[in-house]
């Protein structure tokens, strides 16, 4: 589900603009039934592929729907996949008493400042103006420059983070959440690489995201010019990691029974966060974390708890 409020005027402006052409919410309706290419869509609509495209533009940059380039017949084609089933909109922040509903405590995490990890070649990271680690030594994470590290990349293991987390005594937590762009990790890049990517809270494994592929037909949108002329990983996609009272969710879906009460946050001035590989996982196919100067999203990981 994607969440807006009144608060997010910017963003709720981006979404109404989004949603204020018919055109638009029948492409919305056609991608809930399938994934389409753009001509796919230009023939069912009976409008211009040129249009079709304009339409499909707006719509990627509100987030509603994400796109990646596949091989075709005829070079390549652009295919359409929906990323929400559901919105919903708080216009009022207040109750009838006018007291604050809910608040929220969000801490935003540069991707190279984890606190311990355990990876495996392939690995390595960039940021803005180079390359940090050479040679997929594992050695080099230890690497004072990882701290502006913008992506980070190993076939194996996993980056531990730890978030401060300091609320209010009398709080009631409703739901925390952790998001980042992420992606497989595939020699170059491959669409087709899956990997098992699992995400535990404090030590408690709240669920397993199969990435579908390392993704690299395109420059990712925020990546410097040195990078975007490689051939190697590109952009990733925005993954959310929901726990709540009663279970915890990936985006919009049930994932496990986990919740608020399995991972103990209360009684923890801080907040365990680790994402990686486990040794028994079906697919192994590593991953890459993307920093807010690198792939499509501006965003390092963000740790959100709602609160009343």
């Amino acid at each position: 589900m994607l969440e807006l409020s009144i608060n997010e005027p910017d963003l709720l402006s981006k979404i109404a603009h989004a949603l204020s052409s018919k055109v638009r919410i029948s492409i919305l309706d056609l991608l809930s039934k399938d994934n389409l290419n753009i001509h796919q869509l230009s023939e069912t609509l009976q409008i211009p592929v040129s249009t079709a495209a304009s339409h499909v533009k707006v719509l990627e940059e509100a987030m509603l729907i994400q796109t990646e380039l596949r091989p075709a017949s005829r070079g390549a084609m652009k295919v359409c996949t929906r990323n929400y089933d559901d919105i919903h909109i708080l216009l009022n922040i207040l109750d009838k008493k006018g007291d604050q509903l809910s608040e929220t405590y969000e801490v935003e995490m540069p991707i190279g400042q984890y606190v311990d990890f355990q990876v495996a070649p392939t690995c390595g990271m960039a940021n803005q103006e180079k390359f940090i680690i050479p040679d997929d030594a594992p050695v080099y994470f230890y690497n004072p420059e990882r701290m502006g590290a913008q992506l980070i990349w190993t076939r194996k293991g996993f980056l531990e983070y730890k978030f401060p987390f300091v609320l209010k005594a009398d709080a009631k937590i409703k739901e925390i959440q952790f998001s980042l762009e992420i992606c497989s990790e595939a020699p170059n890049y491959d669409h087709n690489w899956p990997s098992d990517i699992t995400v535990w809270v404090n030590g408690v494994d709240v669920g397993t995201w199969t990435s579908p592929g390392d993704y690299g037909d395109r420059p990712g949108k925020l990546n410097p010019k040195y990078w975007a002329e490689s051939t190697s990983t590109q952009y990733g996609t925005m993954k959310t990691w929901k726990i709540t009272n009663e279970n915890t969710m990936l985006d919009d879906f049930q994932l496990t029974s986990k919740n608020l009460s399995d991972i103990n946050i209360v009684e923890n001035e801080h907040i365990s966060f680790r994402i990686g590989i486990k040794e028994d996982a079906v697919h192994k196919g590593g991953m890459n974390i993307f920093g807010r100067e690198f792939g499509d999203y501006a965003q390092d990981i963000k740790m959100k708890v709602i609160y009343e």
